[in-house]
């Protein structure tokens, strides 16, 4: 089912081998981001999120604060961003689960917004890289997050085209 060099669902939803191939880039880019995030976090032994679920303002400050309050579920809180970090990333540069695993990033990506917006007013204890207004890196990050669930590039050139479950799918797709 190859055309021009073209994958199959390139070819199938009209996109340019280019257009595939930003995507797929994009997809493996947000994938390393979120890997090392998780890779890092597990590796200093004395990461945790406290700081910046305690600096919280907005409607949420409550809850997250709450969560950094109690040393036990801070300790929980601590494990699934870091391992779900590490197997969201793992997930899309391998493009597997890329469904699953980009809505999982868009939930987390979600939460470290309204944990921490960058709202007039607000300001937090943790440094930032920048000056932010609204628009921060974890809103862009969001954004093509969202870009990703649009577009199924894990079928295109990831393992998603290798698990059964999705050529069952495919094929009946294609009888239709």
């Amino acid at each position: 089912m190859q055309q021009s060099g073209k994958s199959d669902i390139a070819f199938a939803q009209g996109f340019s081998g280019l257009q595939t191939w930003v995507l797929v880039i994009l997809r493996i880019l947000v994938g390393w981001h979120f890997f090392y995030e998780g890779l890092a976090k597990l590796m200093n032994e004395y990461w945790t999120s406290a700081g910046y679920l305690g600096a919280s303002q907005w409607w949420f400050s409550g809850f997250f604060v709450g969560l950094a309050s109690n040393s036990t579920t801070l300790a929980i809180v601590d494990v699934i961003n870091s391992w779900g970090l590490l197997l969201i990333g793992l997930g899309l540069m391998l493009g597997l689960f890329t469904r699953s695993v980009t809505i999982a990033a868009i939930v987390l990506l979600f939460l470290y917004y309204i944990a921490a917006p960058p709202f007039p007013g607000y300001s937090y204890s943790i440094p930032m890289e920048g000056s932010y207004l609204i628009v921060n890196k974890v809103l862009l990050e969001l954004c093509a997050a969202f870009v990703l669930l649009a577009f199924p590039t894990g079928k295109a050139y990831g393992l998603d085209g290798l698990v059964p479950w999705n050529k069952t799918r495919a094929l009946k797709q294609a009888n239709a």
